[in-house]
């Protein structure tokens, strides 16, 4: 995926319908992480009532696990506003993740041969339900708009790597993850239409890799190869981006496709 302008997304669900039916749900914990959850994009910091109203809390519980996320570290206070804002703690679970992430571990030199091969931006991406997530970033000297970090979130069925990992489901499982998205145009280009987003797993199941061209913002073009796992489902998805200004459709597939399916082939572990 190219760079754009998409900020890291919200998870999807209240807390009734993810703690429905599960006797072993802490709710507490639930209900800090939610907390947490609800800061950033355009909530950086937040008021207690905003809080409340953002995690659909009363004020007396909002103000209970502030307190708390706060004394914790995780939050900070300022103490003339009054407004919450999340602290550098709270990369501490991010930092694990990346430290201890096998898959990582194991596509980084991978990743670093593309970037060095092709002076394009390379991605690591994983797939959580609906969207992807960056987990490792090698940016392009080309590429001036840096808002795609790791950690960001987008849509998986706009995204070549989203459409590459998806397309290695089975297709009622790929569709079902399709049928729970928030499916919309974000250009003129953008596959949103159920009919047309099968066709492209299946173009893309058949070719071994995923292309998306102005999907989310014009001049944006990404090829992506899905990485399997030992069962051959999808662990993750390596791609490269580029811009229109530099290449078209044609000569972006026929240079960077070869590449992005032998990575992706290296780092699978089927």
């Amino acid at each position: 995926m190219a760079d754009t302008n998409t900020k890291p997304a919200r998870r999807g669900g209240t807390a009734g319908s993810r703690a429905s039916g599960d006797a072993l749900m802490v709710m507490s914990v639930e209900k800090a992480f939610r907390v947490l959850e609800a800061f950033g994009g355009q909530r950086q910091t937040m008021s207690l009532s905003q809080v409340a109203a953002a995690t659909q809390m009363d004020v007396s519980a909002a103000q209970r696990f502030t307190h708390t996320l706060t004394r914790l570290g995780y939050l900070r206070k300022d103490p003339e506003t009054k407004r919450f804002e999340l602290t550098p703690k709270s990369l501490d679970l991010g930092y694990h993740f990346l430290r201890g992430n096998r898959l990582i571990e194991r596509a980084m030199p991978y990743l670093m041969h593309l970037s060095k091969e092709t002076e394009e931006t390379v991605n690591l991406t994983v797939l959580d339900d609906t969207h992807i997530i960056f987990v490792a970033r090698f940016m392009s000297r080309h590429m001036l708009n840096t808002d795609v970090i790791i950690g960001t979130r987008m849509p998986a069925y706009c995204t070549a790597p989203g459409i590459a990992m998806l397309s290695r489901l089975p297709e009622e499982e790929a569709l079902d993850i399709i049928d729970r998205s928030e499916l919309k145009a974000y250009t003129a280009h953008t596959t949103c239409r159920r009919e047309d987003l099968a066709a492209k797993l299946r173009l893309s199941a058949e070719r071994g890799f995923a292309t998306a061209f102005s999907e989310v913002y014009n001049g944006d073009a990404s090829i992506a190869a899905a990485i399997l796992d030992e069962h051959g489902r999808p662990e993750g998805a390596v791609n490269i981006a580029v811009s229109y200004a530099r290449y078209t459709e044609e000569e972006a597939v026929g240079r960077f496709s070869p590449l992005v399916v032998a990575a992706a082939r290296a780092i699978s572990r089927n």
